[in-house]
């Protein structure tokens, strides 16, 4: 419902008219509500399909909610305190790997969620702008022992851009947020 509450407030917000590019002050807190709110819902598709105890057919029907919320490409980022690697996947590889962890248990949590850089606006109309979180993540044995635990910093780059649905046998213009790549910032033993 929080969903479709905000998206009815970016349509209203932007008007019928497709040439006002620039984001006021009530189009900006919609959208930054918007961006806030996809980024919850893949906390949510994370920790769902990083649970063992998830159907298969469920993460699958998962996954493909969260490439929803993505640019086509995007990448995410898988870090371990055991190496200075860092991997980057593609939306559903990287939800194909959570699934395969080799834990019994997995608990991910997000936190501190919040916007780092402001939305700038590029040359192309499209405002860009980071948001970062902070994932504890642990992994447990068959006796549920604690087997590997990690906080990571990460930042999710966020696109806004402006589209068109015919609503009503009319044109409205309306702003869409998409999620980019997910960047490993700082991975930590905490």
């Amino acid at each position: 419902m929080k969903k479709i509450l905000a998206i009815l407030a970016i349509v209203l917000f932007a008007g019928t008219a497709m040439a006002q590019d620039n984001l006021d002050f009530e189009r900006k807190q919609a959208i930054d509500s918007l961006a806030l709110e996809k980024v919850r819902d893949l906390s949510k598709y994370i920790k769902i399909v990083g649970s063992k105890e998830t159907a298969w057919s469920e993460a699958n029907r998962v996954i493909d909610r969260a490439e929803e919320l993505f640019m086509i490409n995007a990448e995410i980022g898988v870090s371990s305190i055991n190496s200075t690697n860092i991997k980057y996947y593609k939306v559903r590889p990287y939800f194909e790997h959570l699934m395969r962890l080799n834990y019994d248990r997995v608990e991910i949590e997000w936190y501190n969620i919040e916007y780092v850089s402001d939305l700038q606006r590029q040359p192309d109309g499209t405002y860009v702008g980071v948001i970062t979180i902070f994932q504890t993540f642990r992994g447990y044995d068959k006796e549920g022992n604690l087997a590997y635990k990690d906080t990571t910093k990460k930042d999710i780059t966020v696109y806004v851009k402006r589209k068109e649905t015919q609503i009503g046998g009319r044109m409205i213009g309306f702003w869409d947020v998409l999620l980019g790549d997910m960047r490993v910032k700082e991975t930590a033993n905490k």
